[in-house]
């Protein structure tokens, strides 16, 4: 398995991958020593993520192969559907994995997502508009959720 730990705005981000695709991406808290070399079987991810925080990239064009349940991978394929800019509620996202029913269910696979970012979990918010639950914590998921805003609030001085 390859590693790197790049800089972004939220932390220093590890990505885990290798030649299968991309299995976990994570925002640490910590102090982290930033990969020199990025591995080859990384590059792509990292380029791609570094163009995200840039506002340059709205959607990821990567292999990803992330552990999971059958389940889990539903949800997270699920997540993948909404756009850029868009949020949805648990509900919502229960609906667009099959099941109203399963919501508990879903909003569990939702909190064990191991791709931050490229499996845009932080998209979901609760059926009130309420920010909720983020594993990354939540000042970052209002910060992603603000960087996917199509109007930036301008500085008067």
């Amino acid at each position: 398995m390859d590693i790197a730990h790049i800089p972004t705005p939220l932390g220093t981000a590890k990505i885990e991958g290798d030649e299968n695709g991309l299995s976990k991406i994570t925002v640490l808290d910590g102090e982290e020593t930033i990969t020199d070399v990025i591995p080859e079987t990384l590059e792509d991810a990292v380029y791609q993520l570094q163009e995200y925080f840039k506002g340059e990239r709205q959607e990821f064009s990567l292999t990803l192969n992330p552990e999971g349940t059958d389940f889990q991978k539903r949800v997270w394929k699920a997540l993948k559907r909404i756009p850029y800019g868009k949020t949805a509620s648990y509900m919502e996202l229960s609906k667009l994995v099959g099941d109203v029913k399963a919501i508990r269910a879903v909003a569990a696979a939702n909190g064990k997502n191991p791709l931050w970012i490229v499996i845009p979990c932080h998209r979901i918010i609760g059926s009130d508009g309420s920010l909720t639950g983020y594993a990354g914590g939540l000042h970052r998921k209002k910060w992603l959720l603000e960087h996917e805003q199509p109007v930036k609030q301008q500085s008067l001085f």
